[in-house]
């Protein structure tokens, strides 16, 4: 029963991470119907911005850096690459991520190379046991960051200017641009809070217990795809719910692959796709997405 309930809380943890990454893909879909996948590469610009220059400036000040970098990363993918296509088909829009993605993660592997770099948090290695469960205080860290970042957003999305234009672009982007909503403005807005929030993903994906930032950590972004598939590309609650379910599936699974060796080695990696195409084959546009509806 400890081991459950350390699996379980750390399933709990490591989703509300994937929950900031599913986010990145639900908001840049739902401000341009794309689906971006160059949402790796944000994640690790991010890591690496914090990364190199935590020694010299602190963790804190790095961490800002690092955010304030991946946003800068994002917006900019917009601004030259993006828009350059407006209007184009949405799959044509989806290869150019990929291209993006290429292109990106090529230069900061490159970067890193074979090193594995501390991003210096101040948590260390520490951990908190209670009744015997134990729980990394990075775990601890994680959740509650997620959550306070999870409900800016979501205050955010619902309350600000920009969240009411976003909400306007996603319901329909031709009306909203009638009505003086600058869909420009929004779509940079979105990749820059998308990248922003990989970053801060990327801190808790490379702290203990991972050795650090490599360059493989922006393969780990991939495993958020599934949570935003299974929730709704288009719903924010589903990017939550979604985050939750593949953060608790990987972790149960993985903490009791040696009881399901009859499925072989790596199903730890594997259970969160297992589980989107479950849900998918059930519902096509995922637990909380929206039908799409035509007239025929």
């Amino acid at each position: 029963m400890t081991t459950f309930a350390e699996l379980l809380l750390n399933g709990i943890s490591i989703g509300s991470v994937y929950a900031l990454i599913a986010l990145g893909f639900v908001v840049i879909f739902r401000a341009t119907e794309v689906v971006n996948f160059a949402h790796a590469s944000l994640l690790l610009a991010g890591g690496y911005v914090t990364a190199v220059l935590h020694d010299d400036i602190g963790f804190w000040l790095a961490l800002l850096a690092g955010i304030g970098g991946a946003a800068a990363v994002g917006a900019g993918v917009e601004f030259l690459v993006m828009r350059r296509y407006r209007g184009s088909n949405h799959s044509v829009l989806a290869i150019v991520t990929i291209g993006v993605d290429i292109l990106l993660t090529t230069e900061l592997t490159r970067r890193i190379g074979t090193d594995v770099l501390a991003l210096g948090d101040p948590w260390g290695d520490s951990v908190l046991t209670v009744a015997g469960v134990s729980v990394a205080h990075t775990r601890i860290a994680a959740f509650v960051a997620a959550g306070l970042l999870i409900t800016a957003f979501l205050l955010a999305f619902r309350l600000t200017s920009w969240g009411v234009a976003m909400r306007a672009a996603a319901e329909n982007s031709e009306t909203a641009a009638l009505m003086g909503v600058r869909l420009g403005r929004v779509s940079l807005g979105a990749w820059a809070v998308a990248g922003g929030l990989a970053a801060v993903a990327a801190l808790f994906l490379t702290v203990f217990p991972t050795p650090g930032l490599e360059r493989s950590t922006s393969l780990a972004a991939m495993k958020a795809f599934p949570a935003a598939i299974l929730g709704g590309l288009d719903s924010t609650t589903g990017a939550l719910v979604g985050g939750f379910l593949v953060g608790i599936t990987e972790s149960l699974a993985t903490g009791y692959q040696g009881d399901l060796t009859f499925l072989g080695r790596g199903i730890g990696d594997l259970a969160p796709y297992l589980v989107m195409v479950a849900v998918l084959l059930v519902r096509p546009a995922g637990l909380f997405g929206t039908k799409e509806l035509a007239r025929v």
